[in-house]
Order: structure tokens, then sequence, then C-alpha cells
């Protein structure tokens, strides 16, 4: 490796919050290794990707990616793959992409100044790979935050759930929690050090069981949410069978707490719900979402879904289309199946073409869509608080996110020039389907 290029290192990321805080966490182990992160892979010796494999597009671009880079390889970089393909596709990668060095599954992170020694001593295959049964979580102290005001805390690693259609079980291994105090030291950490927003993640985030008996994951909500210095908690991604009345009873209680739930659906027939193995029939998803309702404040909602899947009528289509009118989401990310190795619903007899899941997607959001448009403009009039995000230059606006999760563009003053970070009272003048607008109030 040319001298200029040693302990140098570019890293990309794919997917989900999981991922991108992954990406924090290994960044801040690199740099603890005497790492240097650059800004572009053209002056990196070290090339890692950090992969999504939840669907086929996201595992494509990845190897197309590694594909368009492998005419650097003769200039002596090394290339890692990261993350759920990795873990997914094991050594097969090396024998698809021989330029690759490193491949290592997220449940294997912590070893990662292990592997880092070996790619050092000039070992070209180097492998991370833990089997589903790994206790470990992947904990450190050197996280390089990318945000000075909100961050995220992992508080439960890999799923148990085994969804028919998901690959996450077998790329992010069994569940495994940390413990309440582990968390809550890394939350009171953040907050000494500025942080007001803190995001607690997980495969499913509510599953959360503590090592230690003391909290339940709505105990630990609350308890983030008394941390000094800590304005904002949210919490994703939750699963309808584990989400409990006293989530929303904390969500009341505790102001901190935002007024967001996203709790994905998949599907609103209790049939394909069945065959998704979700664990949870429509009327059960519908009777959380009754607690939601029953909350003293108005909590937003935002879900999943998946359209296509093998044996979806058009029945159960238009089910889904019942529950998005019932449920009255603000915000839906809705996909087409597609088939994932290693999972139940790969057998299946996928009798859907492609062109009938498109028109069942475009029929979902345009549905959707006017859902929000109407809900969107019950907010003109109102007052919120926003935490300032950014500047959009072209339109003179400034960027600021409500407590709901809803993007709040608002104009200020000539004299006022609100900082990133902080939070300021904002008046709603208008609104669009995926977002409001407003002026700050002086």
């Amino acid at each position: 490796m040319p001298q200029s290029l040693e302990k140098t290192f570019f890293i990309e990321t794919f997917g989900c919050q999981m991922n991108v805080h992954d990406s924090e966490k290994v960044i801040g182990t690199l740099v603890a290794q005497g790492y240097r992160q650059v800004e572009s892979v053209e002056e990196a010796g070290l090339v890692l990707y950090n992969t999504c494999s939840i669907r086929d597009k996201a595992e494509q671009k990845v190897f197309n990616r590694l594909n368009d880079f492998k005419k650097f390889y003769k200039q002596g970089k090394r290339f890692g793959v990261l993350g759920c393909v990795a873990q997914q596709e094991g050594e097969k990668i090396f024998e698809r992409a021989p330029y690759v060095s490193l491949v290592a599954g997220s449940a294997s992170y912590r070893n990662l100044p292990q592997m880092l020694v070996q790619l050092e001593a000039g070992n070209s295959r180097v492998t991370g790979l833990d089997d589903r049964q790994t206790d470990e979580t992947f904990e450190t102290e050197f996280t390089a935050r990318s945000n000075p005001h909100r961050g995220y805390i992992t508080i439960i690693e890999g799923c148990d759930k085994f969804c028919s259609y998901c690959i996450v079980p077998y790329t992010r291994g069994k569940e495994r929690s940390r413990t309440s105090d582990s968390v809550l030291a890394e939350a009171q950490k953040m907050a000494d050090a500025g942080y007001t927003d803190i995001q607690l993640l997980g495969q499913n985030v509510n599953s959360y069981l503590d090592p230690s008996g003391k909290k339940s994951f709505a105990d630990l909500l609350a308890a983030v949410g008394q941390v000094t210095g800590i304005r904002r908690v949210r919490f994703t991604t939750s699963h309808p069978r584990d989400f409990t009345r006293d989530i929303v009873e904390a969500i009341d209680s505790v102001s901190t707490l935002c007024d967001h739930v996203h709790l994905p659906v998949q599907s609103g027939s209790s049939a394909t719900l069945k065959a998704m193995m979700r664990l949870y029939t429509r009327e059960e998803y519908l009777e959380r979402i009754g607690w939601i309702k029953e909350a003293k404040r108005p909590i937003s909602l935002t879900t999943d879904v998946i359209v296509g899947f093998p044996g979806e009528t058009n029945s159960d289509f238009e089910q889904t289309i019942t529950l998005l009118d019932e449920v009255q989401y603000d915000g839906v990310f809705a996909f087409k199946y597609s088939p994932r190795p290693h999972t139940p619903a790969i057998s299946m007899i996928d009798c859907i073409v492609d062109e009938e899941k498109a028109k069942r997607l475009a029929i979902l959001m345009d549905r959707q869509r006017e859902i929000q448009r109407i809900n969107y403009s019950k907010q003109i009039g109102s007052v919120l608080e926003v935490m300032v995000e950014g500047k959009n230059q072209a339109r003179h606006q400034w960027i600021g996110r409500t407590s709901q999760n809803k993007t709040l563009n608002f104009t200020a003053a000539a004299e006022t020039s609100p900082e990133v970070g902080s939070y300021h009272l904002i008046k709603v003048t208008g609104s669009f389907p995926n977002s409001l607008v407003g002026e700050m109030i002086a």
C-alpha cells in the first residue's frame, strides 16, 4: 500500500438508522486504532461498505459499487464489506469480488481491532462472521457521532421474530439487550456532551429485555427521558406483538418522549399477516392503535407496508387500503415484495407479477398522499416547537423537525439567525403532503 494511503479509510453506509449508527461506532473504533477518515475513495487506503440486505436493490447496489471501484485495487487499496450483506453472503463475497479483503457481519464488529491487525499484516481474506447464537453486543466508547445535537443509542440487537419475508434474523443474530444501567450511562454522557435529541434503536426496540431485570422497555424509555439535558427521546423500530399499553403511558407521563410512534403493520389482511408470520392479526394491531389514539396528547403514527406478498389477493390488498383510512397514518414507507435468500417466503409461489405489484404500490401511495394532504393541512394555525436542522439557502428557509417527526420549513426575521440544534416555536402557515411551512415566533 502506498505510504500516502496508509491508515486512511473511507466508509459508505447503506440502509437503516441501525446501519448509520453502526458506522458511527466503526468509525470511532478505526480512529482509536490510529486510522484517519477521508472524504473519498481516491484518498483512502481502506474502503468500507456497510451494507443492507433487506431488499434486493440495496444488495445489488453494493456489488455494483464494488465493481465500479475495483480499478483502484491495483493502487494498493483494501476493500471491506460490512453489515448484513457480509453476514448473508459470507466468504462467497471473496469469490464474487476477489479484490475484497475484509468481510465482517454486524455482530462481529467488536472484533474489528483484531481484524485490522490481520489486514495490516497482509492477510487478503479476513472474516468476521458470527452465527445467530452470539450473546455479544457492539458497545464502544469510541463512537464517532456524525450529528452534534441528535444521537443514537442501540439498546437491543438482533431479531427473534422470523417473519417469513425477512432476512434480518439471519444476518443480525438473536435478540440481545444491553443493561439499562449501560444505556442510561451512555445517555447521560451524551447529555453532558450537549446532545438534546436521543433515539433508542433496535431491530425490534420494544422487545428489549434488561439483562439485569431492572427495567422494562417503557421504564427505560421514561428513565432516558428524565436525564437532565435531554429534550427529546425517540425510539424505532417497534414490533406490534411487543407493543404494550405502558409504552403509551410513558409517552403521556414524560413530556420529553416524542409524540410519534413508528409501528410497522406490513399488511391490513389477517390472512396475509399469517403468511408473513407477523404474530398478530389485523384486530390485534388495531387494538394497539386504539391505545395510542386514547393518549392524552395526539401521537403521530407512521408505518411500513409490503405489497404483492405471495398469495396476496385483491381482497387482501383492499384490506390494507381500508387500514390506511382507519388509522390515518402521517407517513407510510411502502415497498414491493422481493424474495430474500434463507427466508421461508422464498419457497412460496410468487404468482404476482411485478407490473401488478407496481400498480398496487401506486394505488397505496396515492391514497396515503391524500390522507397526509388532509392531515397535514389540519396543522395550519398551530404553534409547534422545532429543533433546527439546517437552512435551505435557495428558498431562504430554515429546516426544522417537530416532536411528531414532521419536517417544518420556516422563515425567520432578517436579523434572526437560528442556530442548528436550537429549539424554536413556529406558527404553521401552510402544508404539503410531506411537510409543513411556517414562521418563527419572535
